[in-house]
């Protein structure tokens, strides 16, 4: 399934049972963009607390729908890795984070990608980040 065809507002709610971070790429989001180009939308540069060692996978959100799902290897301070897709003005940016992952197994993938989670930010919230499932 390729980004546009996830794209949708006619969508089920996702029940999430996994310890996840919903991840909003608004500015970034394109239909049509390579799978590349959401993963580095997705995986990084946020200001995000430790809570994040304890997310199991990164949820990319565009209007409310899960437009991927990413298990999360592991967490490292933003711009350790480089972007191949993404420019960036400034990376002096200390307290960033990115994560290094994959695309979820299919059975992630089924459970979320393409499914709603509006009901998850509170309208109004600006945060790009939200936990769920997520021990504080």
């Amino acid at each position: 399934m390729t980004p546009a065809t996830r794209f949708g507002s006619m969508t089920t709610e996702a029940r999430i049972v996994d310890p996840v971070v919903l991840i909003r790429v608004p500015q970034a989001f394109r239909p049509g963009m390579s799978d590349l180009a959401l993963y580095e939308a997705t995986r990084g540069v946020w200001k995000i607390g430790p809570r994040r060692d304890k997310v199991r996978y990164a949820l990319a959100v565009y209007e409310g729908v899960v437009q991927e799902a990413y298990e999360i290897s592991y967490w490292q301070p933003a711009w350790t890795t480089p972007y191949r897709t993404r420019k960036f003005d400034n990376t002096e940016m200390p307290g960033r984070w990115e994560f290094v992952g994959s695309v979820a197994p299919e059975a992630v993938q089924v459970r979320y990608v393409g499914k709603s989670v509006r009901s998850h930010f509170s309208r109004g919230a600006q945060n790009p980040i939200m936990y769920v499932n997520v021990p504080i």
